[in-house]
């Protein structure tokens, strides 16, 4: 819900989202009393990370349970995107497409695929989204005895093929080569 409602207010031009709590409260980014990060910390510094600060328009045709956002990637050339997948049981498979739903003529943006894309895919380590872990890539994402925080690496997938987006999931996609205008 947390990454859902930053999409949105993006989209909206909101330029500042703040959090209830970063520790205490109903539910901090934290845990109050051990410190540990709670899984939306992992989504939140992944939206910091990857997501810049112009948002694209975004055309869906699916499910009202994906939510899909899609803004230029920060610091590097191409464009994030985000899939959260709200189903419990539905997985879907995303093919990306560079031009808009009856548009004849040329699109304002162009989608070479020829790299390979950067995904990051969370979900709850026991498949119950209450769970107090959550997988990057399927690794729990646990602090080590030194209380670091585990890499956090993208998966490199070919992009010719689907994105794949797991019933009750988060997926960030990077794409760099995804020429944009509006990231230039």
């Amino acid at each position: 819900m947390y990454l859902d409602q930053m999409g949105m207010a993006s989209t909206y031009d909101q330029k500042v989202f703040c959090r209830q709590a970063l520790i205490g409260g109903n539910y901090g980014l934290l845990n109050a009393t051990t410190f540990v990060p709670n899984p939306d910390y992992y989504g939140a510094l992944l939206w910091h990370r990857l997501m810049g600060s112009t948002v694209l328009a975004v055309t869906k045709e699916s499910d009202p349970n994906l939510r899909v956002y899609a803004h230029c990637a920060k610091k590097k050339p191409g464009v994030s995107l985000i899939f959260i997948n709200l189903s419990k049981d539905r997985s879907f498979n995303i093919t990306l497409s560079n031009a808009k739903p009856g548009d004849a003529g040329k699109p304002n943006y162009e989608f070479v695929g020829k790299q390979n894309r950067e995904e990051y895919h969370l979900r709850a380590l026991t498949g119950d989204i209450k769970d107090d872990i959550v997988c990057l890539n399927d690794v729990p994402m646990v602090q080590t005895d030194s209380e670091d925080i585990l890499a956090m690496d993208p998966k490199h997938v070919d992009a010719s093929t689907p994105i794949s987006i797991a019933a009750q999931s988060i997926a960030y996609v990077t794409i760099r080569d995804f020429e944009a205008p509006a990231c230039v």
